[in-house]
């Protein structure tokens, strides 16, 4: 299993989402290659299906449900859980990725 975290230097959530991937994938007991990287320009995000900073893929797919289509963006990525913005997904997406 691969798991990569997609960031631009500067995003103040790449912090918290590789310590979140780490303490899950430590909790679950999963073996993982984890992955942090760096989109440095415009034309990387079509390439890499990056989504925003942090983007988080487990085996090349994006972890935030339906999300399949949207096409690649750069800029600061934020994640609608239960009526409110946040920079850091929820751990249940995560883990729901992991066990697919």
């Amino acid at each position: 299993m691969k798991v990569e975290i997609l960031y631009f230097q500067g995003c103040p959530n790449h912090g918290p989402v590789m310590e979140m991937v780490r303490n899950i994938l430590a909790r679950e007991g999963i073996q993982a290659d984890v992955e942090a990287v760096e989109v440095q320009d415009m034309e990387a995000p079509e390439n890499l299906r990056f989504l925003g900073s942090p983007s988080v893929l487990v085996d090349g797919v994006d972890i935030e449900p339906g999300r399949e289509k949207d096409p690649p963006f750069f800029g600061c990525r934020t994640y609608a859980v239960k009526g409110k913005t946040t920079g850091v997904p929820p751990e249940e997406w995560l883990v729901n990725s992991i066990r697919r």
